[in-house]
């Protein structure tokens, strides 16, 4: 039974997708089956792993306000043990669409739940918004993993997105947690970031992962590839540090 973990931030820039694509690589790479949901129209994790977007005819779109079976819109990624549900600029209407549709806000938990036997991590990409879709990819999940940018105004906007996930247990999800908070872009020659990450551990403390992303010029490339960060440069800072996220959050899931 898969555990289902969503990667969200309302606040863009912040090494969401980059960490979807990345940890979930990491995952599979340590023997996990994985399977990546792509939930923001921008796509970003879909062409990342290298789905050419320009070609699908079903993805989570479709099952999402056509109720088409999941299983049938995912893709084998070229990561052995890592699948995707790709996304499609379609999505952005997906929103509209949705409030016609009972119980809409469970439409992203119904979908998972035929594929949960088949995986032992379900990872969500949300979209930077705290619309309908992410609502309900938050519904849908075990726990959520938070994205933090080291700059300046690294926790300008978290308080929403902690009211929202408060609303969540509340009415939709009791059993929704925060899984931690991740520190991206971290660079260690610069006094910012660490006072960021000292700020960061501060206010959250255990819930703060030991593990931080450093800055460096292999993730940014990578994507561009159609590849994640482990099979551009698997020598890479940035390859060792989702790899040590992805052991960091096996040991603290066991």
């Amino acid at each position: 039974m898969a555990k289902i973990i969503s990667l969200a931030n309302q606040k863009g820039g912040v090494g969401k997708t980059t960490t979807a694509i990345n940890l979930s690589a990491a995952l599979a790479k340590a023997g996990q089956k994985v399977l990546l949901i792509d939930a923001d129209p921008q796509a970003n994790a879909s062409s990342g792993l290298g789905v050419d977007i320009r070609t699908l005819d079903r993805t989570i779109y479709e099952c999402l306000i056509n109720n088409i079976d999941p299983a049938t819109a995912i893709i084998a990624t070229r990561v052995s043990g890592l699948d995707i549900i790709p996304s499609h600029i379609d999505l952005v209407g997906a929103e509209i669409e949705m409030l016609n549709i009972d119980n809409r806000e469970n439409i992203l938990k119904n979908i998972l739940s035929q594929l949960r036997d088949r995986y032992d991590y379900i990872l969500i990409d949300c979209s930077p918004s705290l619309g309908l879709i992410t609502v309900n990819a938050l519904t849908a999940s075990d726990a959520v993993i938070i994205p933090v940018q080291c700059e300046f105004f690294a926790l300008e906007g978290i308080a929403k997105l902690l009211n929202t996930i408060k609303i969540i247990k509340q009415k939709l999800n009791p059993a929704l947690k925060i899984e931690g908070f991740l520190l991206t872009m971290y660079d260690n020659r610069l006094r910012l970031s660490n006072q960021v990450y000292e700020e960061v551990k501060r206010h959250f403390g255990d819930l703060v992962f030991d593990t931080v992303i450093a800055r460096n010029v292999r993730l940014s490339e990578a994507p561009s590839h159609g590849l994640s960060v482990i099979e551009y440069d698997a020598s890479s800072k940035g390859a060792k540090n989702y790899e040590a996220l992805a052991k960091e959050l096996l040991q603290r899931t066991k």
